[in-house]
């Protein structure tokens, strides 16, 4: 059965490069900070949503999802008096947002759940699964960061606050897989079903992900090369409307300009003189593997 995992952004950069990075810089490592308390915060809605839907069925799913929505607001709680602790932002994090990338990439209009129920629990689970498996990366990229990093009170605080995270959203990817090797074994269509949604949501997961991370020159053509791997995971019938509804945005994609204007002005004002001798080739040149020195494309996710 096919095991999805997720990808380097634009198959260069790792979660322990990128976060030993973002360690280094105080203000970006506070927005980042809030952008994991936002996600923790938002999968709350969107997994009582889910709930709804189902309306109690199965059972045992329901109890999952529910052990699941009580984890994830305990984080996005420590998160929350960690961040008011250190005198940080609690509001919605700057720039593209993952959690609505990752929404307008999903096909959820394909899957019915009056019309087959199966088909629909492997579509919402598998979406759920490989973002739980992206969160695991990055929190365990970030405590390694964190143990190599200056040992300072701030680091060891939120050190310890990840390190009390990381064990419940592996075991978030536990319950995911259970799930999803039982529907599996349902039959061989239901394997192959089960094999098709990990490759097509491990598809969106990475387009949403690159789509906060990558501000740089041609960044729009490359959000259209990951909206055409999403589409080759569908069948030949829905790939048409998908496509349709979803690339016009993607090509003019207005949220990557404004998070290109907002990092550009950051970036002037705090340093005008490395804005014109590291940002902008860095624009130019596109995200390429880190040196010995430190990259300015990791203030693109600021």
């Amino acid at each position: 059965m096919t095991v999805a995992y997720p990808r380097k952004l634009l198959n260069t950069l790792g979660a322990r490069e990128i976060l030993s990075q973002v360690v280094r810089d105080r203000e970006l490592h506070l927005v980042t900070l809030n952008r994991y308390r936002y996600s923790e915060q938002r999968s709350c809605k969107d997994l009582t949503d889910l709930i709804e839907q189902l309306d109690g069925q199965p059972p045992e799913l329901i109890r999952d999802l529910s052990r699941h929505i009580s984890d994830e607001a305990r984080h996005a709680m420590w998160l929350t008096d960690l961040l008011v602790d250190l005198g940080a932002n609690v509001g919605l994090p700057p720039g593209s947002s993952y959690i609505q990338e990752f929404e307008r990439l999903l096909d959820s209009e394909a899957v019915d759940l009056g019309r087959d129920r199966d088909e629909f629990l492997i579509s919402v689970l598998a979406a759920i699964n490989v973002t739980e498996k992206r969160g695991c990366e990055y929190f365990s990229a970030h405590i390694h960061a964190l143990k190599k990093a200056p040992q300072t009170e701030e680091n060891t605080k939120i050190r310890e606050t990840i390190e009390r995270i990381l064990p419940e959203e592996a075991g978030h990817v536990r319950w995911g897989n259970r799930w999803l090797a039982e529907l599996a074994r349902k039959s061989p269509e239901h394997a192959q079903k089960v094999d098709l949604a990990k490759r097509k949501y491990a598809a969106v997961e990475q387009a949403a992900f690159e789509s906060g991370m990558d501000i740089t020159l041609g960044a729009e053509i490359r959000r259209v090369e990951k909206l055409m791997a999403i589409a080759e995971t569908m069948p030949l019938w829905q790939r048409p409307q998908y496509l349709m509804e979803r690339l016009p945005q993607t090509l003019l994609a207005p949220d990557l300009q404004q998070t290109r204007i907002d990092v550009v002005q950051r970036a002037w004002k705090r340093d005008p003189q490395a804005f014109l001798q590291k940002f902008v080739p860095m624009f130019i040149s596109g995200i390429s593997k880190p040196s010995t020195s430190k990259p300015e494309n990791a203030k693109a996710t600021a």
